[in-house]
Parts: C-alpha cells; sequence; structure tokens
C-alpha cells in the first residue's frame, strides 16, 4: 500500500530537482524576478512532466515566470484504478514564457494483474521522461482582443527499464519519443479554456508497455482535447480526453478521459483531483478511478 511518508518522499525530492535547477539558472540570468502570471494560467502538471492537464499538454509553458522571468514547479501524481496504480513524480522549469525543460518518472504497479501474468504481484514498470517544449507564437492569456491561441511544438523522450517484457509483449522497443504541437486559448470573458494537441505517436499505454507493435510499428497521429471553466480565480474544473494508439495484438488499448477540479490557493500551490476512465489495460477491462495530484512552484 502507497504511505504518506513515501509520497512526502517523492515530493519532496522532486522539490528539489526544480529548486535546484531554478536557483542555478536565475543566478546565471541576471536574477530576474518571477510570478506575475495569473493564477492557474500555467497549467497544471501533466502524467508526462509537461504544462498542462493532468492526461494531455498545453501550449502554456511551465511555471509562473513571464516573457522576462523563469518559473519551475515540480509535481507527486497518483492513480489508482481497479487493478492497477501510477505513481509519478517530475519537476519542470519555464525559461521567460519561452522555452519549457521537464522531467518526470513513472513507476506503475500491476498489482495482481502482475501475477496472472507470471510476473510475481506488484511487478513494476518504470519509466523516465524527458520533455521539451517551445511557444512558438501567441499568448493564451494576454492576447484576448484575438482569436489566435498560443501554440507551442513539443518532444517528450521516454525509456522503459523493462526492455525483454514490453519485448515479449510484442512492443518493438522500450524506448521512443512522442512529437505533438498544442493550440491553447484562454476567454477570459467567459471563464473558458481551450486546448487540442496533436501527438505523434508508437507510445503503448503512454510507453509504460513500449513503443511499436505486432499490430503496427509506424507513428501515428493522436487528438488530445481539454476544457477547463474557471468557478474562480483559484478553482478550475473541467474534462480531458487522449486518443490512444492500439498496436498491440494482445494488449488492447482504449482512448482516455478525465472528470477533473483543480484548485490553487497561492501561485505556490496547486492540487488537482480527477475521475479518470482509462479503458482496457492489458488483461484487465473498465479501468477507472481516482487521479489525485499535488504541485509545487513559482
Amino acid at each position: 500500500m502507497f504511505s504518506q511518508r513515501r509520497f512526502r518522499a517523492m515530493l519532496l525530492g522532486g522539490m528539489s530537482v526544480a529548486l535546484g535547477l531554478s536557483s542555478t539558472l536565475v543566478a546565471a540570468a541576471d536574477a530576474p524576478t518571477t510570478s506575475n502570471r495569473l493564477l492557474l494560467t500555467g497549467g497544471v502538471s501533466q502524467i508526462e512532466g509537461a504544462a498542462g492537464g493532468g492526461l494531455t499538454p498545453w501550449a502554456v509553458i511551465a511555471g509562473y515566470g513571464t516573457r522576462d522571468e523563469i518559473g519551475a514547479t515540480a509535481f507527486a501524481t497518483r492513480v489508482n484504478v481497479q487493478d492497477y496504480h501510477l505513481n509519478d513524480v517530475g519537476a519542470a522549469v519555464g525559461f521567460y514564457d519561452r522555452v519549457e525543460l521537464s522531467v518526470a518518472q513513472q513507476r506503475f504497479n500491476t498489482e495482481d494483474v502482475g501475477a496472472a501474468l507470471g510476473l510475481g504481484r506488484g511487478f513494476t514498470f518504470k519509466q523516465t521522461v524527458v520533455g521539451v517544449k517551445v511557444r512558438l507564437f501567441g499568448d493564451a492569456v494576454l492576447e484576448q482582443d484575438s482569436w489566435l491561441p498560443q501554440v507551442s511544438i513539443g518532444a517528450q523522450y521516454k525509456k522503459n527499464d523493462q526492455d525483454a517484457v514490453v519485448k515479449f509483449v510484442g512492443a518493438k522497443r522500450s524506448q521512443g519519443t512522442d512529437y505533438y504541437i498544442s493550440a491553447t486559448k484562454l476567454i477570459l470573458s467567459q471563464s473558458v479554456l481551450l486546448n487540442a494537441t496533436v501527438r505523434l505517436t508508437k507510445a503503448n499505454q503512454t510507453g509504460i508497455l513500449g513503443f511499436g507493435g505486432d499490430k503496427r510499428n509506424s507513428y501515428q497521429p493522436m487528438f488530445e482535447g481539454s476544457v477547463a471553466y474557471l468557478l474562480s480565480r483559484n478553482v478550475a474544473i473541467g474534462a480531458e480526453y487522449r486518443q490512444k494508439p492500439n498496436n498491440l495484438g494482445i494488449a488492447k488499448e482504449d482512448d482516455w478521459a478525465d472528470l477533473f477540479i483543480a484548485w490553487a490557493p497561492t501561485k505556490h500551490v496547486s492540487l488537482t483531483v480527477a475521475y479518470a476512465d482509462l479503458g482496457n489495460i492489458v488483461i484487465k477491462d473498465k479501468q477507472r478511478g481516482l487521479y489525485a495530484s499535488v504541485q509545487v512552484g513559482f
């Protein structure tokens, strides 16, 4: 069972990465000021480390730094569904609202399914994700007199630690890179945020089960979308959808969706809770449950 002590240790580890990186970068950049953006306009931490929603990246840059500032975030996430759970920690640094660098480590626990598959109860896949995102044009918040969204491109390199296992189930590789383009627009007059992302990917279950498979081994465009409504300046509710490839013959993969609420009492802390529907994962269907994430930063 996941302990509070372990969760705190994961969170503190992520905070140390973010704060260490940001301290070095701030010193190197002649100590710019930070934290002038509106609450929640940097999104929360996506499961692969990028700024966005819980399931999908947005075009926004991590942290609250403006075009003259550096911002940083760190997060810890727990996803509990019927037959599996995911522990996820990471950090991101945003440079001058233009470039974002991120890192995340995912630990996917198979619980009793691992025993049924002959891997052992609680068998865990560990995946490291390193990401980069660059804002191309637009400003999701400031350009309210224009319908032009903020548009960013990004890449996420992923490396799985179970090469033999993922190849046994039909994956071609245990590492790979996703590429995406995101468009995000906040309509302040309606208190609505809209995001659309197109991802080119070979990943099976975001890479937890490797990349490519016996059914297909080519990049496919997948749609990801988010909509959020700002109930107040520090509370947002919304929904997300993430289309998934289906590369493995023995492990059907379904699209993902969630309903979420995010609360940011200050610019330094945000809490996100969601009900997630992840569909079929390996031999277990209807994987639904709770997503919870804590983010700290500036």
